[in-house]
């Protein structure tokens, strides 16, 4: 008997150490929600008064520009937009890169508003050659413009500059534009600021269509401009504006410096010295005759301040010795 009581006592400890342990229990965790926000709306619209005193809108930077002008084409290279610019005028042809964009053709009679279209710009940058009937034209197909007026200055030259970055989200690179030109022009101010004498110049736009009567440049021209700046006097800043000069008044300024702006057309210094009546010019007489890069003096862009390194180095080299 007593061996039957241990047997179901020893039986039922190996049944207790072969039952399964009770499952723990454990807590659900506890459902966090992570507090979230609302994404930021970022506002990239842009608001600006044109130099024609338009309003003009973006609901962002350009990404897809046709520029009216050289002058433009270079500023919007100069702030790093040009793989932006989707179309020029067929005078563009700086930087070199700027040639491989399409071309859209006359800018002067018409434009051809349907090719413009084709391009899909969010915006034509127009220039201060820019007539207010073609920002209509363009205008009246849907297309936004923006014209940028043309410098009276080496200040508006940079505000150009910002202008342009703003336009197409580069506005770091457009200030940087403007710090580097800056700079290369106080360069040559502060040189040319101990000038005691300024000789005299004259400017030939064109001398090919009538050399007895020279188109040339007056005040409120980029020309006028850079002449003073560089430390130079034009004689023919007492008028405003393009205009031709004649032979007679010519020979009465008698300028100490001719510069040949027409070169790429033709003139040189020879053909220069040839014309009736020119021979007796001091600037001839005395070698003071030179071709120069007219693009870089009369495009409203970048490279004014390349013009204006040329002349006072021309007009003043013992400053730059």
């Amino acid at each position: 008997m007593k061996k039957r009581i241990l047997s179901s006592l020893l039986l039922v400890a190996l049944l207790a150490a072969c039952a399964p342990a009770a499952a723990a229990v454990t807590e659900a965790p506890a459902a966090v929600v992570a507090a979230t926000e609302a994404p930021a709306v970022i506002d990239t619209s842009i608001n600006l008064v044109d130099d024609l005193g338009r309003e003009v809108s973006l609901a962002a930077p350009a990404a897809r520009i046709v520029s009216l002008a050289p002058s433009n084409t270079e500023l919007l290279f100069a702030v790093g937009a040009g793989e932006q610019v989707v179309g020029r005028d067929p005078y563009s042809n700086f930087p070199e890169e700027a040639s491989s964009i399409a071309d859209i053709g006359d800018t002067y009679a018409s434009l051809n508003t349907e090719f413009i279209l084709s391009l899909e710009p969010d915006l034509v940058l127009a220039a201060g050659i820019t007539p207010p009937e073609q920002v209509e034209q363009l205008e009246q197909v849907g297309i936004t413009v923006y014209w940028l007026g043309n410098p009276t200055d080496l200040e508006g030259l940079y505000r150009n500059l910002e202008t342009v970055g703003l336009l197409t989200g580069h506005e770091t690179e457009a200030l940087a534009a403007v710090d580097a030109l800056s700079a290369r022009a106080e360069a040559v101010l502060s040189k040319v600021a101990t000038v005691t004498e300024k000789p005299t110049v004259f400017y030939e736009v064109d001398g090919q269509t009538d050399p007895n009567a020279p188109f040339t440049a007056g005040a409120g021209s980029f020309i006028d401009l850079i002449i003073n700046l560089a430390g130079g006097s034009n004689v023919a800043g007492e008028v405003e504006g393009y205009f031709p000069f004649s032979i007679e008044d010519l020979l009465v300024a008698d300028p100490d410096v001719i510069l040949l702006g027409d070169f790429a057309w033709g003139a040189t210094v020879e053909s220069v010295a040839a014309r009736a009546g020119w021979g007796s010019l001091s600037a001839v007489t005395n070698g003071q005759v030179y071709p120069f890069n007219d693009d870089h003096m009369t495009r409203p862009g970048p490279r004014l301040i390349n013009a204006l390194e040329e002349l006072a180095v021309l007009l003043h080299p013992d400053l730059f010795e």
